[in-house]
């Protein structure tokens, strides 16, 4: 069978609004992109190594991708998922090939499709008989020069690309890259400091000890602890960085004072905190995080409503991020109001609002976003960067916040080469959700065309301070 890349593809089925969605998506389509926030490893670029085979491309580190095939009774293992053990690479893409059938109408079968079409002129669609052909053809691709990652880059017309960094990396990565007259683009590191903010942490104590070390002032005082994270911050910002990303379970601020605070940090880092105060605790320090924020300018982003490691035996078996993460119900307006409180009208201050429950964007996010200036609307992101949640997404907020007040598109990938197809996806929606309000007199035609380019290139550069 024909693997099929229509040129229409996401845009309305009604004849009229799909030519205004088309003559739309042609104003953006070639524009630079701009990713604000992702996990591509930095030294991918640096190193610049060709990559090794098809399935270490496409599915070893696609959590995306191996999930739904373990949901298949696929054994993550066969596929060289959390696994020091050599695994031979082409079985590993018979069994995506020969399960292809899984990924029709999902988004991750979208992009696949989107790559595979794109970026390797594969015409035929997986399959248990297509499998071997197909390995073969890419890996004849990823042997030139033009499928190294930099090559990659270029060719993806990648401007920025944020990483995602651990707040003790000396960030020699980003500091070579950018030294590099050799490469053109901007990759900036992101500062993510939960393991140092939370309690519950496994290796809360073992982080808190090597950041208050490095601060040079004793694991237990939390003047000396806030000096560190600051000191921290202001290295991520001397090599780049822009933003600070917060992976919470819940969105809790608190604001306690300084002495209660202390208290609960002394006993955190002996490991003495009950759930609650440990919770409690690190409410403050997301709070503390925004104070930070106003003074370094570093865009606050939160991701939270994960139950990480869902599977206990999975966990055991393989280790983290391998699949088996699963959202949970969230809420802001009560939980961030503290902070809020005491930082929400700082001009200084742009905090993202991210969401894995859709219930909560015309409810909490969109208001939120749609009166205080600090608040903007973060993308849809991980089980809803999908087409149809998307179009939900540009329908639950625009009528209460407009346009203006989103992030424009996050990628959030881990995957190098599904970011195109990620933000193309991203722009041809965009293009669909105008092209009807066009259509149905809501908005003009000259508004439409100024709207789809500012949300693809100048919002998220004013978002980020990019």
């Amino acid at each position: 069978m024909t693997l099929q890349l229509d040129p229409d593809r996401l845009f309305p089925a009604d004849p009229a609004t799909r030519e205004v969605a088309r003559g739309l998506y042609e104003r953006v389509e070639a524009l630079p992109i701009i990713s604000p926030h992702g996990h591509v490893a930095p030294s991918l670029l640096l190193d610049d190594k060709p990559f090794s085979d098809p399935a270490n491309l496409f599915i070893t580190y696609d959590h995306y991708v191996t999930r739904l095939l373990h949901s298949a009774g696929i054994d993550l293992a066969t596929l060289g998922v959390g696994t020091s053990a050599p695994v031979d690479p082409r079985s590993a893409w018979r069994i995506l090939a020969s399960n292809w059938h899984l990924f029709a109408g999902t988004a991750s079968g979208y992009w696949l499709t989107h790559e595979l079409s794109t970026l390797f002129g594969v015409d035929l669609e997986p399959s248990a008989e297509t499998a071997d052909q197909l390995f073969d053809t890419i890996s004849r691709h990823l042997d030139t020069p033009e499928y190294r990652p930099r090559a990659l880059f270029e060719r993806f017309r990648i401007e920025v690309m944020a990483t995602t960094d651990d707040p003790m990396d000396d960030l020699s990565v980003h500091r070579a890259l950018a030294a590099d007259s050799s490469f053109h683009g901007r990759v900036l590191p992101t500062f993510r400091p939960d393991a140092y903010l939370d309690p519950a942490n496994p290796a809360f104590a073992d982080k808190v000890g090597r950041l208050t070390e490095w601060g040079g002032t004793a694991t237990d005082d939390f003047a000396g602890y806030l000096r560190a994270l600051e000191g921290r911050r202001a290295h991520f910002v001397e090599h780049g960085a822009v933003s600070a990303d917060h992976g919470v379970l819940h969105p809790l601020t608190v604001d306690l004072d300084e002495t209660d605070a202390a208290a609960l940090y002394r006993r955190a880092v002996r490991g003495e905190l009950s759930a609650e105060e440990s919770r409690t605790f690190a409410g403050h320090m997301l709070l503390q995080s925004a104070r930070m924020s106003v003074n370094d300018g570093l865009v606050m982003t939160i991701h939270p409503g994960v139950y990480r490691n869902h599977s206990s035996q999975t966990f055991a078996k393989l280790g983290a991020d391998t699949g088996h993460d699963i959202p949970l119900a969230t809420s802001y307006t009560e939980n961030l109001r503290p902070l809020l409180e005491k930082y929400g009208l700082e001009k200084n201050l742009h905090v993202v609002l991210f969401t894995i429950d859709e219930t909560i964007y015309s409810r909490e996010i969109a208001p939120l976003a749609g009166f205080y200036p600090s608040v903007f609307i973060g993308a849809p992101w991980w089980f809803i960067d999908a087409p149809d949640a998307v179009l939900r997404f540009r329908a639950a907020v625009t009528e209460t916040a407009g346009f203006y007040r989103s992030s424009g598109f996050i990628d959030d990938t881990r995957a190098f080469l599904s970011i195109p197809a990620r933000h193309d996806m991203a722009r041809r929606l965009d293009a669909a959700f105008l092209a009807r309000l066009v259509r149905e007199g809501r908005i003009s035609q000259s508004a439409a065309d100024r709207i789809i380019v500012d949300l693809t290139d100048s919002q998220p550069r004013k978002v980020f301070k990019l």
